[in-house]
């Protein structure tokens, strides 16, 4: 991650208390932006509002401040590319999407999940099996049908045939085909609900994002980002960086729905900033777990080429078990 005007971010949901895989990716995320002296932006993804649990977003504000994180801008400081709440970005993403439709590059989608569920072909990607297309060449008439039924559609974007290519400082160089993995995937659901994949590249585009930090299970979703990207006709992030993900002593990946996710439990057991910190960086090599840090020696020593680029349980001093 090189070059002037980095411009990094952090954008958590708020759907439940951030867990010490979130936590390291937070840490992961600064530390990258911190490095390259660039700006760190943080940004609260609570668009599918049915699913963000009240006073969360507050939670993991104090949770990563109390690590010693900081942002240059975000929901509690402000800044030149805010709202940074999504449920307070719509307008935004109705734009993006008229944009598309003037394009011819979305169409109304009827089938439902019992439909799509029943798909045979492969290979099956991270929404399930590849859409064939069912509704793309419906006509005017069969629209009218389907929605008289009483179905809402939802919109689909058209997959670019060619591929997508992008450089990972992590993963090397991908290239997907995203209409032969994928086919034409979501931007709106039938709720009327902005799909995730096109509000973070509004979002990221918007809010001047050069440099994607984040978990390696969103690896897969950056050549549909990347096409819409494009389609939109906004510049591509400079830099992705997929970082690895923890997990537990059964190599389970962590989750916000796990008892013991968050920091009260470790603060309640007398748990530091500095030896949490510790933990974190040490499961991804990084620092000696047996010593207490700060997020300022951390970035003094940080070289992104000593990550270890596999999945690691987290690991706290004197303790015989992994914290989940």
């Amino acid at each position: 991650m090189s070059g002037q005007s980095v411009r990094g971010r952090y954008a958590p949901s708020p759907t439940g208390a951030l867990h010490l895989g979130n936590l390291r990716t937070a840490l992961l995320a600064w530390l990258f932006a911190r490095a390259a002296g660039g700006r760190f932006v943080l940004r609260v993804e609570d668009l599918d509002l049915p699913r963000s649990r009240p006073g969360a977003a507050q939670t993991m504000l104090a949770d990563l401040r109390w690590l010693g994180l900081d942002w240059d801008e975000g929901p509690d400081t402000g800044g030149l590319f805010g709202p940074y709440v999504q449920s307070m970005r719509p307008a935004l993403y109705d734009e993006a999407i008229a944009r598309l439709r003037e394009k011819g590059l979305i169409y109304p989608c009827y089938c439902t999940r019992a439909e799509l569920a029943q798909i045979a072909s492969a290979p099956q990607g991270d929404e399930g099996p590849r859409y064939p297309g069912i509704c793309r060449h419906l006509t005017a008439r069969e629209r009218t049908a389907r929605e008289a039924s009483g179905r809402r559609p939802a919109l689909r974007f058209v997959a670019p045939e060619d591929p997508v290519q992008f450089d990972d400082q992590l993963h090397g160089t991908i290239s997907e085909s995203v209409a032969a993995t994928v086919g034409d995937f979501i931007v709106r659901r039938s709720d009327g609900i902005v799909s995730y994949q096109l509000a973070v590249v509004v979002d990221d585009a918007l809010m001047d994002i050069t440099h994607v930090v984040r978990g390696a299970d969103l690896l897969a979703s950056t050549a549909r980002q990347l096409a819409l990207y494009d389609a939109l006709e906004y510049p591509r992030p400079r830099g992705y960086a997929h970082v690895p993900m923890a997990i537990d002593a059964e190599g389970v990946r962590l989750a916000k729905r796990d008892a013991a996710a968050g920091l009260d439990a470790l603060r309640a057991a007398g748990y530091t900033p500095g030896w949490v910190l510790a933990s974190l960086a040490a499961s991804c090599g990084l620092h000696p777990a047996e010593t207490s840090t700060t997020p300022t020696d951390l970035l003094a020593a940080f070289d992104p080429l000593r990550l270890n680029r596999l999945q690691s349980p987290v690991y706290l001093p004197n303790q015989a078990q992994e914290i989940s």
